[in-house]
């Protein structure tokens, strides 16, 4: 198992826990060994290779837990999660997917109501009967009635990051097989759309038997549902379902173009296609029987008339009105990270180590932003504390070099409309970027009203995640966009893309219109530890999917551009 799949499988076992009503000290270090495993810089079989005592080294993992995490990484499977899984309905854990329910609160649902799905749940929240419950009330239970659907979304479809994790590994396994010449990963995953709800892998193959073999046999598969002689369809212990297709070398492009969609990308291809007199399918681009294309997506994009358009694009929403070579954003054109946490609050890196570690992934600037006050759980910065902060952070970088550094703080846009730290200490930060933590089910009205008090104040250079959404476990805010990205038009703030895969956000459609008013947009990571910039790469492909070149983006620029960009917003 990968850091992640530990991770995750220590969280779902902290959750059965808490549903089950265990000790709340044993709960509370499965989760902190979950945290303390996903930032590892290292993969735990990497660790256990070089010493079996490894794990003992981490804070917070005595013996036991690091028995429990080597058997998951060896063998990915820990007695103890498969006998709680059966203690609990699927159905009673699929109800942790709604938005503001936690697991004591879903124990007391199961418990007390008798409810063991989300269908059941639902009658009983329709009938009147959580509001009745101590603790809930009739607001409780309309928010539930209003997360059900997310939760039933949620048990289908994955983040984009656990998709392509999977399917990056299962491919790097197939490529390794003797007379395997190319393995492709296709379909939404290609695409890199926010969530996938299954995977393709495209290959050719002088035989598909010893791919099938590979696939059937690979450590994140759990069955094989059916196997012929060019497909197979597996499902992975992630519960996702993988699709992988042996085709001829001279289909390849046209399997490739027809696998990664999207439909709607797709029926528009084919129908350009007729009134050319062609037809166009998964084995290629025809007219009559003589195949004019298909060999490579270029040829085939070229014979109906197409520059190439990149997968992310393939969702036809204007990508066909575009003209000439399409130029999109790189994940190497970024050279500054604007949003970052330190030990300060939540973080789990010093001032030096965060720098350092942005260094080390090749960024030329950042700006260090820690919590304000409002966020009491994350040890949020008061006036003093943040000024103080400061100080460290202008010492450190004065020794710097090689990366420069700014005095940030991501600052709450709180519930009343006004922001969470008075304007002459704004006033002193480098960079300001104005977020929705709290208050996200407010009406549109008040959300509107917060959104452009924080717009509208002049020390504030950026909103960050705009809707405050978790893809999948929490709504986005009820925002008016046409007003919001006119305002911050006008007012020239900058909107961040944040790349952590579970928010994305702004999302693609909204991205895409702020790149049509020229709003300058800021790629960022929202790193707590040293090992976060990694997600950069996710928020680029949703910058890519928006059609944002590297002109788009605020932080392609080099430091003295970027500077003269703030100061001339403020």
């Amino acid at each position: 198992m990968s850091n992640s799949q530990i991770a995750a499988a220590l969280t779902e076992l902290a959750d059965l826990l808490e549903l089950l009503g265990e000790n709340a000290f044993r709960v509370r270090a499965y989760r902190n060994a979950a945290r303390t495993i996903d930032s590892l810089p290292d993969e735990v079989t990497l660790l256990l290779e070089q010493s079996p005592d490894a794990l003992l080294e981490l804070e917070g993992i005595g013996k036991d837990l690091a028995q429990k995490i080597s058997s998951l990484a060896t063998t990915g499977q820990l007695g103890q999660l498969e006998d709680v899984r059966s203690q609990v309905p699927p159905g009673v854990v699929q109800m942790l997917k709604i938005p503001g329910l936690g697991p004591k609160k879903v124990a007391t649902l199961w418990k007390e109501l008798q409810v063991n799905t989300l269908d059941d749940l639902q009658a009983a929240a329709t009938a009147g009967r959580v509001a009745e419950l101590k603790g809930f009330g009739k607001k409780t239970e309309q928010s539930i009635l209003e997360g059900i659907s997310l939760a039933a979304e949620a048990g289908r479809r994955v983040l984009i990051s656990v998709a392509r994790e999977a399917a990056e590994k299962i491919a790097q396994s197939l490529r390794n097989v003797a007379g395997v010449e190319r393995v492709e990963i296709a379909g939404s995953a290609r695409r890199w759309k926010e969530t996938c709800g299954d995977l393709d892998l495209l290959a050719i193959a002088a035989d598909s038997t010893a791919a099938m073999d590979e696939l059937s046999q690979h450590p994140l598969v759990s069955q094989v549902v059916a196997r012929g002689e060019t497909k197979q369809h597996v499902r992975l212990k992630s519960g996702i379902d993988l699709d992988l297709r042996v085709v001829p070398p001279e289909s390849f492009g046209a399997a490739w173009q027809y696998f990664t969609g999207s439909k709607e990308h797709n029926v528009v291809m084919r129908r350009l296609a007729q009134e050319k007199g062609l037809k166009l399918n998964e084995y290629g681009l025809f007219r009559g029987e003589e195949m004019v294309a298909g060999t490579d997506e270029e040829s085939i994009y070229k014979t109906l008339g197409l520059p190439w358009i990149p997968p992310e694009m393939r969702e036809n929403r204007g990508e066909f009105q575009l003209q000439g070579r399409i130029d999109l954003i790189q994940p190497g054109d970024l050279q500054g990270d604007l949003h970052m946490h330190t030990t300060a609050t939540d973080g789990a890196g010093s001032i030096e180590e965060m720098i350092e570690g942005a260094r080390a992934t090749g960024l030329k600037y950042i700006a260090i932003t820690d919590h304000s006050k409002r966020v009491a759980m994350a040890n949020g910065l008061d006036s003093v504390r943040l000024r103080e902060h400061w100080r460290k952070i202008d010492l450190i970088r004065q020794k710097t070099k090689g990366i420069e550094v700014l005095c940030g703080i991501e600052c709450d846009i709180l519930e009343d409309a006004t922001l969470d730290l008075p304007d002459e200490v704004l006033a002193e930060a480098d960079w300001v970027i104005a977020v929705l933590h709290y208050g996200l089910r407010q009406p549109a009205e008040m959300i509107e009203k917060r959104l452009l008090a924080a717009i509208q104040n002049p020390h504030v250079d950026c909103i960050g995640h705009p809707s405050g959404r978790l893809i999948g476990s929490r709504a986005p805010a009820e925002i008016n966009y046409h007003t919001f990205l006119k305002a911050a038009q006008d007012y020239g703030v900058m909107l961040e893309i944040n790349a952590n895969p579970a928010r994305l956000d702004l999302n693609d459609i909204q991205s895409a219109r702020a790149k049509e008013l020229r709003i300058p947009i800021v790629i960022n990571s929202d790193s707590h530890h040293i090992h976060g910039f990694q997600v950069l790469e996710y928020g680029v492909h949703q910058a890519r999917r928006a059609g944002l070149t590297k002109a788009d983006v605020a932080n392609t620029l080099d430091f003295a551009s970027f500077r003269q960009l703030i100061r001339r917003n403020r």
